[in-house]
């Protein structure tokens, strides 16, 4: 779910985001990192290794900038998820929040291996909803790294 008040624009225009931006999960303790914002995807993936359901709990690890974090997320369920090769899969579905710039959603996220696709978290147009508008060829909109005084 989004937080419909920190997503809108005064006017109630849906706010723009970048194809790519710098999120975090502070739900997880994990700082910030690259995500790809895909509206050709349902859903959010994220990756994770040593998926586990532990009665009503996940626990997994999330390799992210040379670190690993070891997490534990409430489970929601399992979804079938066909990925962009074709192939499908059960995935794990866990709910977290991810924050992007100064805007926090709760999304529902599915774990699967995501090594070789150079991020470590896809954001699927169900889980930026209708308030944000990607643009196609800029990145790191709403999360725009400062740059350093010369």
């Amino acid at each position: 779910m989004i937080r419909k008040s920190a997503t809108k624009n005064k006017d109630d225009r849906p706010l723009l985001i970048g194809w790519r931006e710098i999120v975090s999960l502070p739900e997880l303790g994990v700082g910030s990192f690259v995500a790809k914002i895909d509206t050709g995807a349902r859903s959010a993936a994220l990756h994770a290794t040593s998926i586990r359901q532990m009665a009503h709990q996940v626990v997994f690890v999330l390799p992210v900038n040379g670190r690993n974090y070891h997490c534990i997320l409430p489970f929601k369920g399992e979804r079938r998820v066909k990925s962009s090769s074709g192939h499908a899969e059960m995935r794990t579905v866990v709910v977290t929040q991810v924050k992007i710039g100064k805007h926090v959603l709760d999304i529902d996220v599915t774990l699967t291996d995501r090594t070789d696709m150079g991020v470590p978290m896809l954001l699927g147009r169900s889980s930026i909803g209708g308030q944000f508008l990607v643009h196609p060829t800029r990145t790191n909109i709403l999360s725009a790294r400062k740059r350093k005084k010369t």
